[in-house]
């Protein structure tokens, strides 16, 4: 059985982004595989998806339900779960099959190479395969001293990276994102809709747009001027795989 995971709080992404993830998980599959979702919400959630209370992480309130809970997945033991595991982020899109990411680097922890930081060789935590337990003094640097890992990175994401000793990296063509492989370059992003890439299995969406966003040609930003260059045209490929 393998073993995909994700977490979900607060209320940025309602179920219907869980739900979402469990369709496209179960399309992408060929062997037996299940959801675990870790939640402080569980309703509305497909009955098949695996729930369980968010794992346990002493950080400081304003810490607490930012991407830094994420670190609490680096503790000893995790309840409903062991061995290895996938994690995905909850807005991202799956357009191919999963089952290589549970064979690629046996034992390893594997990690997309993060498109704005190749050069320093950062992960980003968006899709990653874990086994776990495997690290644990993850868990305890950051519970330990929260704001000096956090004056150090912007980033989780960034701490794991600088933890783990051993981390390989995705193939690229597997990952990719949706903002910084995708989208056409400004002035192009007025005139062409990102295209989707056959080899393609993982569309990220770091920032915004999100999914339902760059679906409809939505592209949100606080700054009236930065919609002089931010914009994403109708993209209907993500309505195709993004779906329950």
């Amino acid at each position: 059985m393998q073993t995909v995971v994700c977490m979900k709080w607060g209320t940025r992404y309602g179920p219907e982004f869980v739900n979402r993830l469990f369709g496209m998980v179960m399309r992408n599959t060929e062997r037996p595989t299940r959801l675990v979702c870790y939640t402080d919400d569980t309703t509305g959630l497909h009955p098949d998806v695996q729930t369980y209370p968010l794992p346990a992480i002493d950080l400081p309130e304003d810490l607490r339900w930012t991407p830094w809970r994420k670190i609490s997945l680096w503790q000893e033991t995790l309840e409903g779960i062991e061995g290895d595991c996938l994690f995905l982020d909850l807005d991202l899109v799956i357009t191919g099959n999963l089952d290589s990411f549970f064979d690629y680097q046996p034992g390893k922890f594997c990690v997309i190479l993060n498109w704005t930081q190749e050069a320093r060789g950062v992960g980003n935590t968006s899709a990653f395969r874990f086994q776990v337990g495997m690290e644990p003094k993850i868990f305890h640097a950051v519970v330990e001293d929260p704001y000096g890992w956090k004056k150090r990175f912007r980033n989780e994401q960034d701490v794991i990276t600088e933890i783990i000793d051993d981390v390989q990296f995705w193939p690229r063509s597997w990952c990719v994102s949706f903002k910084h492989t995708l989208m056409p370059p400004w002035p192009l992003n007025f005139l062409k809709a990102p295209v989707l890439p056959e080899d393609a299995r993982i569309v990220v969406f770091t920032g915004k747009p999100d999914p339902d966003e760059a679906l409809v040609g939505k592209y949100p930003t606080r700054a009236a001027w930065k919609r002089l260059y931010k914009h994403v045209r109708p993209t209907p490929w993500i309505a195709d795989h993004w779906r329950e």
